[in-house]
């Protein structure tokens, strides 16, 4: 078993990092959700198609993943209840996409991929 052995602590580097925590609280917890959905491979798939595309409707996800239109909306309502997908209504039809704040979290793995892609 690993002990720590640390003979002084550096209390002022404790504080800091304590209040760097607490200061990004809110960013922590958004990071996280956004996270814990993208972590589900059809979900990440389905961020990473709409973020390519800017939008798509169930229909559409569906004919590319081969997936059943309910298995689909099962997953958009998990990315629209964790609140990093939006809709918008054209008819009958509705579109997703991906919210404006949670692109910047998503984009430099997305990026990762298409670097992957290349490279094959």
């Amino acid at each position: 078993m690993d002990t720590c052995i640390r003979q002084f602590a550096n209390k002022e580097q404790i504080k800091d990092c304590k209040e760097k925590i607490k200061a990004c609280d809110s960013s922590f917890k958004e990071l996280s959700n956004v996270l814990n959905l993208a972590g589900n491979e059809v979900r990440l798939k389905i961020l990473y198609l709409l973020e390519e595309e800017k939008e798509l409707c169930p229909c559409d996800l569906s004919d590319i993943l081969g997936m059943s239109i309910p298995a689909i909306s099962q997953h958009l309502r998990k990315l629209k209840d964790g609140n990093v997908i939006e809709f918008r209504k054209d008819g009958q039809t509705i579109y997703y996409s991906v919210k404006a704040n949670h692109m910047k979290i998503l984009k430099p793995f997305f990026k990762h991929l298409k670097q992957n892609q290349e490279t094959i």
